[in-house]
């Protein structure tokens, strides 16, 4: 049984097919990645995954659960987390709020025990500080703890905004374009990491990517996409070497 699975998936956006009856199952424990030329339907995908979109047809399952028709505002609550192409970060917050902010989810209190801080949030608050630095030692972000997102340099804020999906516990991880901006030494670093996330703490992967090393790296298959259509799906090597992969990149 597949961990998650997309069927035949579309979405239509002003008479223009963006996503057209794509179909694929991702097994839990996998880091799977979805390629594919600009204008594939990538991030439409992950769009739809997160329920920002609403499907035309198809169907969405996680752990057998269909969340088709979840609203994007309770994804999180079945345990599927996301970073975004353009970070989304409380600029003005350091490091260590925004991760706790990721916390909120797992929140069980009321406005009243809160306001009385009765021990029960106390033992939360502190279970969530202990969740937060866990993440940021295993992100090594431990020298910008206390820092201004603001003061940042972008390749940080990329692996704080992974830090913080982390803080969800997610089942799904959703990676947009996560080397996107980083120099070489930083994407590098990111493999490691996409390596201690898909096996130290068992989430399941799903990567939109455009760097093709970093891919075969730390993919265990690969989808590619072009025009709103599933071209293949295999290992990075079979997918690299389809015809119609080949077609969509380099053109006949």
């Amino acid at each position: 049984m597949s961990f998650f699975r997309a069927d035949n998936v579309s979405v239509s956006f002003g008479g223009v097919k963006a996503v057209a009856d794509v179909s694929f199952e991702v097994q839990q424990g996998e880091v799977f990645s979805i390629v594919g030329p600009n204008g594939a339907g990538k991030t439409t995908v992950f769009n739809l995954i997160s329920r920002i979109y609403d499907l035309d047809t198809g169907r969405l399952t996680l752990d057998d659960q269909d969340f088709t028709k979840v609203p994007a505002h309770r994804v999180a609550e079945i345990g599927i987390a996301r970073t975004f192409q353009n970070i989304e970060l409380f600029e003005q917050e350091t490091v260590l709020k925004n991760l706790l902010i990721g916390c909120h989810i797992h929140r069980k209190s009321n406005i009243f025990s809160d306001i009385l801080f009765l021990p029960r949030v106390r033992r939360s608050e502190l279970a969530f500080r202990r969740m937060a630095e866990d993440v940021i030692d295993l992100m090594d972000l431990q020298h910008y703890r206390h820092q201004v997102i603001a003061n940042l340099p972008y390749g940080v804020r990329k692996m704080v905004e992974v830090a913080r999906a982390l803080c969800l516990q997610p089942k799904l991880l959703l990676l947009d374009e996560p080397s996107s901006g980083l120099n070489p030494e930083e994407t590098e670093d990111l493999s490691f990491w996409l390596e201690d996330i898909n096996q130290e703490l068992g989430i399941t992967v799903i990567m939109v990517e455009h760097d093709m090393n970093l891919v075969s790296q730390a993919s265990h298959r690969v989808m590619a996409m072009a025009d709103g259509k599933l071209l293949a799906v295999g290992t990075p090597a079979e997918v690299q070497s389809h015809p119609d992969v080949v077609r969509a990149y380099l053109g006949d």
